[in-house]
């Protein structure tokens, strides 16, 4: 008899996306009380329970930028980690961390996203992140003190501020290129055009800010998604067989 499992549309599972999602979700249920609970038991502990009316403010500002990031977030990126997205989500980081780490991984293995084998890679790279993450910043918080005069060098300050856009260039070359799967997207840079030139525009006029990242791609991500139609409708775009496929 087949291990797979069935989902709600009937179609077959296998075990191990069985099993990953099953665990991320009873994960993500104990995450969320575990953030929830520590808060409230401290607030009573303590008794500094503060009242709606000084919460009000807060909350408004920070979900008004949360909900839309969050939603835009989940929605693009989850194809990318697949079941990882679960542990993913709950220790963050994602675009300056676990989305390149999962998609280097992916491409080193040669497996395809959207599979089992590339949610298994995403799944492993993302906790080995997730580890890394901890105990660097263990080792940091034990070193931040004896090696407060190196980081406060000059030129060590100059290195640094370096380090997000040396991520963003590798999640670019790796657009840019065809990869090592079957097929590969011809054309599809110009998938981005509309959305980039709208986002510019909007930038000079000084719409487009820090805090209407999420906005902005709630709007952009269904437009070049549309664009992407256009563009394949007409020949333009197209999904062809990648004759540079490593052996």
């Amino acid at each position: 008899m087949s291990n797979e499992k069935k989902n709600v549309s009937g179609a077959s599972i296998d075990p191990f996306t069985h099993w990953a999602h099953k665990t991320g979700r009873i994960f993500m249920l104990l995450f969320i009380l575990y953030t929830v609970c520590v808060p409230m038991i401290l607030c009573t502990v303590y008794g500094v329970w503060p009242s709606f009316k000084q919460m009000l403010p807060g909350l408004v500002s920070i979900l008004a930028l949360m909900v839309p990031t969050s939603i835009a977030e989940v929605s693009s990126y989850t194809p990318i980690l697949g079941s990882s997205a679960y542990l993913t989500f709950a220790t963050g980081n994602l675009m300056n961390l676990k989305v390149p780490c999962a998609t280097e991984a992916q491409k080193v293995a040669k497996v395809e996203q959207n599979t089992t084998e590339g949610d298994a890679i995403a799944l492993i790279s993302t906790c080995v992140s997730s580890i890394v993450t901890i105990v660097v910043l263990a080792v940091g918080l034990l070193l931040v003190v004896p090696l407060q005069g190196v980081l406060q060098n000059p030129t060590i300050s100059t290195a640094t501020s370096y380090i997000l856009p040396a991520l963003f260039g590798c999640m670019a070359l790796g657009i840019l290129g065809r990869g090592s799967g079957p097929t590969y997207v011809k054309n599809k840079l110009l998938i981005i055009v509309v959305p980039a030139i709208l986002v510019s525009i909007l930038a000079i006029m000084g719409i487009a800010s820090s805090g209407m990242a999420g906005f902005l791609l709630l709007v952009m991500i269904p437009l070049s998604i549309l664009c992407a139609r256009i563009l394949w409708k007409k020949g333009i775009v197209k999904v062809l067989p990648n004759t540079r496929e490593s052996k």
